[in-house]
């Protein structure tokens, strides 16, 4: 259930609250959401709201990079043992991954400068969006909250920002790829051996084609949360703006700008 009905008398909405998320258009760097694409196919559309784009591209991330041995040639190569490195690489993999890669860097690049015009004339419009929905499982309302505490839990435990902003769907989603993670790369294994001073085998049992992953998956939720939480805070207060101005401010209101008044 909502407070709000879509009229259909707008061309171009905002925002969107729904009991799974908050779902809005704001300006975003081009250059800086292709990058992510760069660290990890997907990323760069979760970051756009292009979720089913966005989770077919990471388990497509998932299973190619692995059976293609991505992440083992750079390990090889960041030692210096290119021969090692090429060796290692299964082109059965590596020749369909190289294209869908380029492919995700492209698409979040035209995306991002096309949402931008959108939200040029969306902001322009100005209309009434929906600030709260209410469902039989979940509860999501418009309202301010703290981007570091939004980036220190998902510092803790990747996932858990999104879920403190109320991104069900991705925190779910990243809880699942971050625990699969942890677990086939040995890392927390490999963290407890350290604590006992045994670093060799510690060194020993992590598997780097997983663990690579992880800085990735941990930078990316840290700044995703960090800049939804942000731009969430932004909103809120523009539809607070707009509701108490046309709902309470005098129409016979005018500001003194200088010697004009507007």
């Amino acid at each position: 259930m909502e407070n709000y009905t879509n009229n259909n008398t707008a061309r171009r909405y905002k925002a969107y609250v729904s009991t799974l998320g908050t779902t809005q258009f704001h300006l975003r760097n081009p250059y800086i959401i292709a990058w992510w694409s760069v660290a990890f196919p997907g990323f760069g559309h979760l970051l756009l709201s292009k979720y089913l784009r966005g989770f077919l591209l990471l388990f497509w991330e998932f299973i190619v990079n692995i059976n293609a041995k991505v992440n083992v040639a750079m390990v090889y190569s960041f030692q210096g043992k290119i021969e090692m490195a090429t060796e290692v690489l299964n082109t059965r993999w590596l020749i369909i991954y190289i294209p869908v890669y380029i492919f995700t860097i492209w698409d979040t690049y035209r995306t991002t400068v096309d949402m931008n015009k959108v939200y040029v004339l969306a902001e322009s419009e100005n209309h009434e969006i929906n600030t709260f929905s209410i469902g039989a499982l979940e509860i999501n309302y418009l309202d301010k909250r703290s981007p570091f505490l939004a980036a220190f839990w998902s510092l803790a435990m990747p996932g858990l920002g999104q879920l403190y902003i109320h991104r069900i769907v991705t925190a779910f989603v990243i809880i699942v790829f971050s625990v699969s993670t942890f677990y086939y790369s040995h890392a927390l294994e490999a963290i407890s051996l350290l604590f006992l001073g045994e670093v060799e085998n510690a060194t020993s049992v992590l598997k780097p084609e997983w663990l690579l992953m992880l800085p990735s998956i941990y930078g990316f939720v840290i700044y995703d949360a960090y800049i939804n939480t942000v731009e969430n805070n932004k909103l809120y207060e523009k539809e607070q703006r707009r509701y108490l101005k046309n709902n309470f401010q005098s129409k016979n209101f005018m500001i003194l700008k200088g010697n004009k008044v507007q």
